[in-house]
């Protein structure tokens, strides 16, 4: 169809991805309709090494649609003439800007400013230990999904990862195109599928839980270093707190006459954690030596390297394998739930705010049930087998029961 200012104000904007109309009279010009439901005029073309431009032409309302096809014309004659209009057109000041000065340019104009702090320096890890080994020396411009999918395949063995890292790639790409630095609709990383994830279901087993109290007790015994790791873990299994909510405490944030902790941030939020008597206990003896609960030794930035240098360290003393940090969240929670509580109050311990999130220990719930079924059908079965002092009694139920 022609592209009139009627039909542009009336195209329906996708929500999931950019919706381009053609035009009947000039092959190659087009609009494009935003998720946002911006509108803009583009010219798209092959050069004459075959490779595919879009130009941006400018936005319906700064443009009408026969001043953006008079561009669209001229620019489409240039292309037949040899010329490359994208090519030409982008800024002189960034002349093959490179990924992992893009990525650089993200973390200080986006992600450090508009994200959470520990959200900011995770965007920050996956970039420089995956995306930029990858294709941090390649030109912005020159990026394709292909290169995009072959990085995301790469890590299928680690499927949540793998979504992460193609996620924080999302937006990098998005930020380029913000910024003026990539043409619109153009990112990479849009449409591809994200691998399946399999959300973990380890959990400490008792006997386990044994073997790293006792290894705990050994890196207490390390000396003042050791002792804080330990208070760290026992915490993390105490309380069912993220990492970061352990690591990043403040003691203002500490309520010990209460029992609780009042974070001030957290992944869902500001969010209120109640202690148990012996998490009260392990803070009751953390020195009081700053702001902060728990502080990395001298000269180092972060608590996270020297943390997990202990965790290693204590679970190949406990000998307890394929066990992370977090699991011991998972841990506490499948503890709740095997001790009768239900879905929604050990959602609240948690933090959930949605309680879908909670269901992953929805089975754990049948373990009385299973353990009750169990004694009782053994009981019976002894009987059955005529087995004597079985210990099983027969008592009538009354009406009602």
């Amino acid at each position: 169809m022609k592209i009139t200012k009627r039909v542009v104000d009336g195209l329906v904007p996708d929500p999931e991805r950019p919706r381009v109309t053609w035009d009947s009279q000039v092959p190659g010009f087009g609009v494009v309709v935003h998720p946002s439901g911006k509108r803009v005029y583009v010219a798209r073309y092959r050069t004459l090494a075959r490779k595919q431009r879009q130009l941006t032409l400018g936005p319906h309302g700064v443009l009408t649609p026969d001043q953006a096809r008079a561009l669209a014309t001229q620019a489409l004659a240039d292309v037949r003439a040899g010329k490359d209009p994208a090519e030409e057109r982008r800024s002189p000041q960034v002349p093959g800007l490179t990924v992992a000065e893009l990525a650089a340019r993200y973390l200080a104009e986006y992600a450090r400013t508009r994200k959470k702090a520990s959200s900011a320096a995770e965007d920050e890890r996956l970039l420089a230990k995956h995306v930029l080994p990858a294709i941090g020396s390649r030109a912005v411009a020159e990026v394709v999904k292909a290169d995009v999918a072959r990085l995301h395949g790469d890590l299928h063995k680690t499927p949540a990862q793998a979504n992460r890292i193609l996620a924080v790639t999302a937006m990098l790409f998005e930020f380029a195109e913000r910024v003026g630095l990539r043409e619109e609709g153009t990112n990479p990383a849009r449409r591809i599928p994200r691998f399946k994830e399999h959300p973990r279901k380890r959990y400490l087993s008792p006997a386990e839980m044994g073997r790293l109290g006792s290894a705990l007790t050994e890196l207490e015994a390390e000396g003042p270093e050791g002792a804080s790791h330990a208070a760290i873990l026992r915490l993390l299994l105490l309380t069912g707190c993220r990492r970061g909510e352990i690591l990043d405490l403040k003691w203002r944030e500490v309520d010990l006459d209460k029992g609780e902790l009042n974070l001030e941030d957290s992944k869902t939020g500001a969010r209120s954690v109640k202690l148990g008597p012996p998490a009260i206990q392990i803070l009751s003896n953390v020195p009081r030596t700053g702001e902060r609960v728990f502080h990395p030794r001298l000269g180092s930035a972060s608590l996270i390297p020297e943390v997990y240098q202990s965790w290693h360290k204590t679970l190949k003393r406990a000998e307890i394998a394929n066990l992370h940090r977090h699991d011991l969240r998972h841990t506490h929670a499948s503890v709740g739930v095997g001790a009768g509580l239900s879905l929604y109050v050990v959602g609240g311990l948690l933090g959930h705010k949605v309680a879908a999130t909670t269901q992953r220990y929805a089975h754990l719930s049948d373990d009385p049930l299973r353990q009750a079924a169990d004694r009782v059908s053994g009981l019976i079965d002894s009987v059955l087998k005529g087995k004597p002092g079985a210990g099983a009694e027969v008592v009538p139920i009354r009406r009602g029961e």
